[in-house]
């Protein structure tokens, strides 16, 4: 078999296209940047494949690429615009995205902010080139062995939850700008990853207990304690559910619907808490808007929104009053200090109802509390503000 130095040594001649600079390589593959000939001057990313480099596996492998690519249009997926083939090659035409693959963008800037690790996450869709069904095992080496699984490494079998250990190496390196197994040869990873000492985080980085959790929970060596697909995708981490979406839109009206209500009857409590939770949704569907005009008319409404809900805080908090508790004062300054054995009488009963009047007063000022904490904020401009300073190219990038 043909190795991927040997795909690299010539350049393939492709009918229609130039190609130009090589944009990296794989285990069987080259990507280059190209040109069309001939029309509008697209700019394109061509995948070229040596035929004699593909055993039967990498082959119906690459069979199912193409099948699902060429169904696959996602604005986080790189799109396959066409595929040609001749006696030497297969070729991918896919859309060039000049802001380069995820590794070099994370060494560009160290480590990522975790909101916009989880904004990675949340683009992610496992499996897409490499579906297996439950059950089924491949016993085939492929990628990059920084990011392989331990039983893909040791046992050369395995099944899909290896995808869940690749996003937990991923997740480490975005947050602390290397990998958790970095390693000079192929033998000290392998010694590494079996290594039975857990994972550790490295020492002066904080994280969140939610990312804390997740990324423990990924990177299991054993495959049978490692987290789930389905925890995977419901963990409060990854939060799939406030994802931007075109779902997103419509749940903020469908809370914001309830809190409008809630404040109309009077039920200023429960209307503040709405009105907060449909903001939750409206800031990634603000995110998802992508026209302008459309985008600030929507925070404009959510301010509106908000400012109800700040109103309604304040219509909320417990006024001060010294009443009851002047009362009790003169209740048992004859008498000295209040006595824990006070009998029965008047005096006990008054004592009794002062003090479930303290812990109802208690009660009011701890929800007011709970209600004051929920935020009123609209976040939207300045997490995209953010998003443009943290990483420049972030809409550039999508996964290859």
């Amino acid at each position: 078999m043909a190795s991927a130095q040997q795909t690299t040594s010539v350049v393939p001649n492709l009918a229609n296209y130039i190609l130009t600079e090589k944009l990296g390589s794989g285990s069987y593959a080259t990507v280059y940047k190209a040109y069309k000939k001939t029309g509008i001057r697209e700019v394109v990313a061509i995948k070229c494949v040596l035929k004699s480099s593909l055993n039967k596996a990498s082959t119906e492998n690459l069979l199912t690429e193409i099948e699902l690519l060429k169904n696959l249009k996602h604005e986080h997926i790189v799109e396959l615009k066409d595929f040609i083939w001749d006696s030497k090659y297969i070729y991918l035409v896919m859309e060039y995205c000049s802001g380069g693959d995820l590794s070099h963008f994370i060494k560009s800037k160290r480590a990522l902010p975790e909101r916009i690790v989880r904004k990675f996450l949340q683009q992610i869709d496992f499996g897409f080139a490499k579906p297996m069904l439950e059950g089924d095992q491949m016993d085939v080496m492929r990628g990059s062995p920084l990011y392989m699984a331990p039983e893909i490494i040791c046992r050369k079998s395995y099944d899909a939850r290896v995808d869940l250990w690749s996003i937990g190496v991923i997740l480490y390196e975005c947050l602390f700008g290397r990998a958790p197994f970095a390693s000079r040869s192929f033998k000290e990873l392998g010694e590494k990853i079996w290594d039975s000492k857990p994972v550790e985080l490295p020492p002066g980085v904080e994280v969140s207990d939610d990312c804390r959790d997740l990324l423990l929970k990924l990177l299991q060596r054993n495959p049978e304690d490692r987290i789930s697909f389905e925890e995977f995708f419901n963990h409060p981490f990854v939060d799939l559910l406030h994802a931007p979406s075109p779902y997103c839109l419509r749940n903020a009206k469908d809370i914001v619907s309830q809190a409008v209500k809630k404040d109309t009857e009077g039920d200023y409590k429960n209307a503040v808490t709405l009105y907060c939770n449909a903001l939750a949704f409206f800031v990634p569907a603000i995110h998802y808007e992508k026209d302008p005009v459309k985008k600030e008319a929507l925070r404009a409404k959510v301010r509106e929104y908000m400012m109800r809900a700040e109103t309604l805080k304040q219509l909320l908090k417990p006024h001060k009053s010294s009443e009851s508790v002047n009362t009790l004062e003169r209740t048992i300054s004859s008498d000295g200090d209040e006595k824990l054995g006070e009998p029965k009488g008047p005096r006990r009963d008054l004592i009794v109802q002062q003090v479930k009047l303290w812990m109802s007063k208690a009660e009011e000022i701890k929800a007011y509390l709970a209600i004051r904490e929920l935020k009123t904020e609209d976040t939207s401009k300045q997490e995209e503000e953010e998003d443009e300073s943290q990483t420049g190219i972030m809409n550039l990038c999508r996964l290859q």
